[in-house]
């Protein structure tokens, strides 16, 4: 198995330890490229997908609220990449 499918398989289980580096990883190998915005704000675009994924990055840590990780469960599930 990967280090990808064993990302993938950690991001479903939806761990409350989720990083954002390893977040950029997952969407990385989806074909997601990271847009820096103003101040926290990022997206990550898939030209391919023509779809978008919007947040904050977490601050002051580099943990992942809940929410967007079901967030972004639900964005990825919904264009059938997970």
């Amino acid at each position: 198995m990967s280090s990808f499918e064993k990302l993938q398989i950690r991001f479903l289980s939806t761990p409350q330890d989720f990083s954002y580096d390893e977040l950029k990883r997952l969407l990385s190998g989806f074909g997601y490229k990271e847009q820096q915005r103003s101040g926290s704000r990022v997206v990550f675009k898939n030209e391919r997908l023509h779809h978008s994924i919007k947040l904050h990055k977490p601050h002051p840590g580099n943990i992942l609220k809940r929410y967007q990780v079901n967030t972004i469960l639900k964005e990825l599930k919904i264009k059938g990449l997970l």
